[in-house]
Order: C-alpha cells, then sequence, then structure tokens
C-alpha cells in the first residue's frame, strides 16, 4: 500500500488512485487533456476498421439497452428534446429538416418512399383500427368544406 503523508496510515488503491489524479489534474490545463485524447483516437482509429467500431458500438447500445427500461430511455429523450428545443428556433428545425429531407431526397428512390408510407400506413391502422379514420375523414371533410357538414 501507499504511504500517507498526511497521518502515516496506509492508503488503499483507491484513495492513492483519487490522491494522484488531483495531482495531475492540477498541473495540466484541458487542452492538455484534449491534446493527448485527440491523438490517442487518431491512433485507436488507425488501428480499428469501420466494422470494429460498428461492432463494439452494438454492444454497449445492447448493454445500455439492457441495463434501463424504456422509461428511463424515454425521460432522457423527453430532457434531450427540452433542452435542445430552448437552445435553438423555429428557423433552425425548419432548416436542418430542409436539409435533411434534400439530402434523404438525392439518396433514395421512389420505391423507398412508397415502402416506408406503406410501413407507417399499416402499422398506424394496426394501432388506431376503422374509427380512427372515420374519425380523421370525417373532421378533415368538415375543414374542407369550410366546418359545413352534410350529415
Amino acid at each position: 500500500m501507499a504511504k500517507n503523508n498526511n497521518n502515516n496510515r496506509n492508503m488503499s488503491v483507491e484513495e492513492a488512485g483519487k490522491k494522484g489524479g488531483e495531482k495531475v489534474s492540477e498541473k495540466y490545463n484541458q487542452k492538455h487533456f484534449e491534446e493527448i485524447g485527440q491523438k490517442g483516437g487518431e491512433k485507436t482509429s488507425d488501428k480499428y476498421d469501420k466494422q470494429h467500431f460498428e461492432e463494439i458500438g452494438k454492444k454497449g447500445g445492447e448493454t445500455v439497452s439492457d441495463k434501463y427500461d424504456q422509461e428511463h430511455f424515454e425521460e432522457i429523450g423527453q430532457k434531450g428534446g427540452e433542452t435542445t428545443s430552448d437552445k435553438y428556433d423555429q428557423k433552425h428545425f425548419e432548416d436542418i429538416g430542409q436539409k435533411g429531407g434534400e439530402t434523404t431526397s438525392q439518396k433514395k428512390d421512389k420505391e423507398f418512399y412508397q415502402e416506408i408510407g406503406k410501413k407507417g400506413g399499416e402499422t398506424t391502422s394496426e394501432k388506431h383500427g376503422e374509427e380512427f379514420y372515420e374519425d380523421i375523414g370525417q373532421k378533415g371533410g368538415n375543414r374542407s368544406r369550410g366546418g359545413r357538414s352534410n350529415r
């Protein structure tokens, strides 16, 4: 065990590690740690291929998914959404939505959109049923007639 000079007792590995970490943190600034982190990241990136990172990302994602329930992810998603919403205005979201839509439409063909539309329609139908479509059809019909009803 390491010697603790404060009261001449032996320190645990945890205590010695914490004390050493504090000393290093005092000695170097954030820029130093960013630079060595950047170098380490570049070396790691050179050493492994894309498939390696996909595999470890998948394993990490599965581990996190197994550890937490849906409510946890809903809560952090809600917090993240609120933080992002507070940070940016509506124009920002319109701009990125426009860019994303343009990029996607350049990469995908007509069949892709037909397939996802079909899947979305089937999912909605399974979830809501016939009454849902009757209700939204009625509302849409009323709006298109200026609120007038033929009934």
